[in-house]
């Protein structure tokens, strides 16, 4: 199960990501970043509440990335320790920007 909260003001989009990102529930954030990214300028992913992703999920974040390259800036930030390991295997953490 995947919670996302977002909130969208003045161009700058924050999505609080809470449970997993998988299989089962990349499809519905990758829904969720493509219907609101119109107009914002720069993305912030907070994987506070992320407690694991899968390739999937990784998948999603490539492709908002690319369309971010774009229009802005995308940024992740509170990765815990599993995520971010997932991100140094994958070469993520050269691609992405994490805080």
């Amino acid at each position: 199960m995947l919670n996302i909260n977002k909130t969208i003001e003045n161009g700058k989009a924050v999505f609080t990501l809470g449970g997993r990102l998988d299989t089962v529930t990349a499809p519905e954030l990758e829904k969720e970043l493509k219907g609101s990214l119109d107009g914002v300028s720069e993305l912030t992913l907070d994987f506070a509440g992320l407690e694991y992703i899968s390739s999937a999920g990784l998948r999603v974040l490539l492709s908002a990335q690319k369309i971010m390259s774009c229009k802005g800036e995308m940024k992740i930030k509170n990765v815990n320790e599993t995520i971010m390991e997932i991100f140094e295997v994958t070469g993520f953490s050269d691609i992405l920007t994490i805080e």
